[in-house]
């Protein structure tokens, strides 16, 4: 099976139904997205597009490019008056996901025929690790893009080598302008694949005249032509505090030390990958006896030294969260849908091999059921209540996640994963277009920021929050937002009482009235928002006041 332009076409646009449901309604949905939407619309409302802040304080954690790319997208979709709603900031990750699941369709249909390269292309779109980071205003997809035309650029070097062609120039331009634009967005992080894949090849085969067709003698000069102008810029407005804090601290204390209580052992990606590359991660564990048994092909190779570098490096560093090696699941999805469409079943020899394989489907399995009743019983648990929508989604996927296991049972796997991943699409469907939205928990800062619109005393009022210091009600409510202690606000307030207003939980109101006082005001309540902070699980009791002199 050939793919022409007519299939790409059609997977970026079944792509793009998978991953529009429930977008335009979702609030910021973890701490990082509104850190990222509220760095990017300060870059709007101040026109200064080098030095990223979040509220009155730096963000010198990676380089501007990911908060130029949602500037963008807001400046271009967004209006005057819609400055805190959240879905433009996200196009980019959008783009980024189509353009990803388009092109992993593009790159397996190279190495293993049409087949393979749309089987990967919906093990892809369906992941549970890539459903969630293509919905949300951060970086991960994008960099995710950046990394694979990085390594489309290597296999395109690499197999034009073992076939004897001649390899543009273009090619070499997409290597390093790629890069250089994987420094802009994430600064180092992008060596890791487009270093390690070349120099894991160059250890195994014992050369690599191959990746001379990349013009590296002057190729190099384009990635410092995309990064150099910013990195002279953020290193004169920042005394090169940058460099110091996104380097030094940010990357390198990654390495030794769990970052933001995100210290791990080694194999906490190994272990979260059965849920995160659900459902594709029963079909790559199966097919690994029919991938091993080819290892020395140089498709396999290739993919290969693409993912085993990459994650080495992720499993060995203290910091671990699950996106960290969210690059590898293309090349992971390429060989997953090879054993489905090309090789045969090849079943390990050894009794404990079998015996894992059966744990890990048992596993799967649970997985699957749990993720077709999840969204209902979180909806109940969480509001005591059951959406038809969810409801919809559980009697919608259950059968296909049924039919898939008999299936699996009959030894059926390429039919049973067309099945399990149409499931995926209606269980995704209804989490976010149906759970998510009603969750309250995740509605006190929407409710919060609401309840401050409703009385603002001055078109440039700030919000003062005391209790509450979620980047979420910074993004919604404003880039005027305080987040302060109790002493701290009171002062704020005493000299700024008549464009400012004050968010402070029940049991802080106590002290903050009595700074107040001391200071010759009194608290004018507003209204009250109630709700969980499901950061941290704690439930709030949040008041909204004014100060008035005495």
């Amino acid at each position: 099976m050939t793919l022409t332009w007519r299939h790409y076409l059609g997977v970026a646009l079944l792509t793009l139904l998978i991953f529009l449901p429930g977008r335009m309604s979702l609030v910021p949905l973890d701490r990082d997205e509104p850190r990222y939407m509220e760095a990017s619309a300060q870059m709007l409302e101040s026109g200064n597009y080098v030095d990223v802040r979040f509220l009155d304080q730096p963000r010198y954690l990676q380089p501007a490019g990911i908060y130029w790319l949602e500037a963008g997208a807001q400046k271009l979709f967004g209006g005057p008056h819609d400055r805190h709603v959240a879905w433009p900031y996200r196009i980019p990750s959008l783009i980024a996901a189509v353009s990803a699941v388009t092109l992993t369709a593009y790159l397996g249909a190279t190495l293993f025929g049409g087949m393979t390269g749309l089987i990967a292309a919906a093990l892809l779109a369906v992941s549970t690790l890539l459903t969630a980071e293509g919905r949300m205003a951060t970086i991960d997809t994008v960099l995710l893009l950046d990394i694979l035309l990085v390594e489309t650029a290597l296999l395109r070097a690499y197999i034009d080598q073992q076939r004897n062609r001649n390899t543009s120039i273009g090619i070499a331009l997409l290597y390093w302008g790629a890069m250089g634009c994987g420094l802009m967005l994430k600064g180092p992080v992008v060596l890791i694949p487009g270093l390690a894949t070349p120099l894991a090849l160059r250890i195994i085969e014992r050369q690599a005249v191959w990746f001379g067709r990349l013009r590296p003698r002057w190729g190099w000069l384009i990635t410092l032509a995309v990064v150099l102008p910013w990195c002279i810029a953020i290193g004169v407005v920042s005394h090169g505090a940058f460099f110091s804090h996104s380097v030094g601290t940010n990357f390198l204390g990654k390495i030794g030390h769990g970052q933001q209580a995100h210290g791990l052992p080694p194999g906490f990606h190994l272990v979260v990958f059965l849920l995160a590359f659900w459902p594709g991660s029963l079909f790559l564990v199966l097919g690994l006896p029919a991938i091993w048994a080819r290892h020395r092909e140089p498709a396999v190779r290739f993919l290969l030294c693409w993912i085993v570098p990459h994650w080495l490096v992720f499993e060995a560093i203290a910091t671990k969260l699950p996106h960290y090696v969210l690059p590898t699941y293309p090349a992971i999805a390429i060989l997953a849908a090879a054993t489905l469409a090309k090789w045969p079943l090849t079943r390990p020899k050894a009794v404990w091999a079998r015996g894992l394989m059966g744990l890990y489907t048992l596993l799967w399995g649970v997985l699957a059921l749990g993720f077709v009743v999840a969204g209902a019983i979180l909806l109940w648990q969480s509001e005591h209540r059951l959406d038809y929508g969810a409801l919809i989604a559980v009697f919608g996927a259950l059968p296909l996640v049924l039919y898939a296991f008999w299936l699996l049972w009959q030894r059926q796997r390429r039919r049973a994963a067309w099945v399990v991943i149409g499931a995926a699409v209606v269980v995704h469907a209804g989490i976010f277009l149906t759970v998510i939205p009603n969750l309250g928990l995740l509605q006190l800062a929407p409710r919060a920021a609401t309840l401050y619109d409703d009385y603002r005393p001055c078109e440039d009022s700030t919000l003062v929050s005391v209790s509450y210091s979620e980047p979420s009600l910074a993004f919604l409510a404003g880039s005027n937002t305080k987040l302060l202690g109790v002493p701290a606000a009171a002062e704020y307030l005493a000299a700024n009482a008549s464009c400012a207003l004050v968010l402070v939980d029940h049991k802080d109101e106590a002290a903050l009235t009595a700074h107040m006082l001391e200071k010759g005001f009194s608290l004018t309540e507003y209204g009250r928002v109630t709700g969980l902070n499901y950061s941290n699980g704690h439930h709030l009791d949040l008041g909204l006041f004014a100060p008035v002199r005495k």
